[in-house]
């Protein structure tokens, strides 16, 4: 921690809270998230907060937040995530009540090119929604949070677990019939209707109503959406996950070459040659406007501080750390200093 100067809050969950940094040695401004130990326990969150450290380490795209560092003590776990001070694309939604299907169709298009490189590596995201789409200061939207995502997974029907937030839920995990990566297409889809309504499909407070909606129900389109637009959300809303868009032998493919998204040029958004259609106001390096005030007011603090480091025989968060390019340590040594140095490779 003495590596860093925390300056605001920019985000808090149920686990902890996200901190804008300055690393003291190179000025540079990053995300720090917080995460507390005894929660992550109480609520069973351990394998997926390793999973989460697993796939930030693996993980290098542009449309994807980037892992900088992650360390640990007694307390406390700590990524250190690259800043996007654009802020959440929540943020932007809520104050636009809907964007136009130019904005809506630019985020979109670097989301299929992030899932795209997810599922290349057998990985499912699981938790496509505004909250967890952050956009830098080029106006580019980034995926973070990857505490639902599961690894080794070629199918779409693998694994079981119920989770996601539900909204977003595709019927195959409401129905616990297996799911896999078809899911994230279905959240994408999701995505989208909110991005051009303000509100997730099959809305509605009755979580009861909600999921019998998802599973049996066709969603409704307003007439304001374009006849392609309409076409996209209803072929990522077919209910069967095989017959999805997205899920044929072609991939993101089938989705590139849908005529809504006729007019993006996908490798110049890779390589982050086109102008956006949005550029987020940024007044300076502190300005942390594109972030909610009940996050900014609170005090940019760490109670952990203080905190001995991490037992070394404790296997909890074995090979959390992570210091890119850094040696292999054994774990002789990785006790004298008292935390995991090397991430697990394994």
């Amino acid at each position: 921690m003495n590596d860093f100067t925390l300056m605001k809050v920019i985000g808090k969950g149920s686990y902890g809270k996200v901190l804008l940094v300055r690393k003291n040695d190179s000025e540079e401004l990053l995300a720090m998230k917080m995460l507390r130990k005894d929660y992550l326990a109480k609520r069973k969150q351990e394998e997926h907060t390793r999973t989460e450290r697993n796939i930030l380490e693996r993980v290098k795209h542009p449309f994807i937040i980037q892992l900088k560092y992650a360390f640990q003590n007694a307390t406390k776990l700590y990524f250190v995530l690259e800043y996007c001070p654009g802020g959440e694309l929540f943020f932007h939604l809520s104050r636009a009540s809907r964007f136009d299907e130019t904005r809506a169709k630019f985020y979109a298009a670097c989301m299929v090119l992030a899932i795209e490189h997810l599922h290349s590596l057998d990985i499912i995201y699981r938790d496509l929604k505004p909250e967890n789409v952050l956009v830098d200061q080029s106006g580019y939207a980034k995926i973070t949070d990857f505490g639902l995502s599961k690894e080794n997974i070629c199918d779409n029907k693998s694994t079981f677990s119920f989770c996601g937030t539900p909204e977003y839920l595709a019927p195959e995990i409401i129905n616990k019939v297996g799911h896999g990566k078809a899911v994230d297409w279905w959240s994408l889809g999701a995505l989208i209707y909110e991005m051009l309504t303000g509100l997730p499909p099959f809305y509605t407070r009755d979580r009861e109503k909600l999921f019998n909606s998802i599973k049996f129900m066709d969603v409704t389109i307003p007439a304001y959406f374009s006849e392609n637009a309409k076409s996209i959300v209803q072929a990522f809303f077919i209910k069967e996950p095989n017959d999805r868009l997205g899920s044929g032998v072609r991939g993101a493919d089938d989705i590139k070459d849908h005529p809504w998204f006729a007019d993006i040029n996908w490798e110049a958004l890779f390589t982050k040659s086109l102008e956006p259609p949005f550029i987020p106001t940024i007044a300076g390096d502190m300005d942390v406007s594109n972030f909610e005030n009940e996050f900014v007011r609170m005090p940019a603090v760490d109670s952990a501080r203080g905190d001995a480091p991490v037992n070394p025989s404790s296997l909890t968060y074995a090979g959390f750390s992570y210091v890119p390019d850094q040696e292999t340590m054994s774990i002789e040594e990785q006790g004298e200093i008292g935390m995991e140095i090397e991430p697990d490779n394994s």
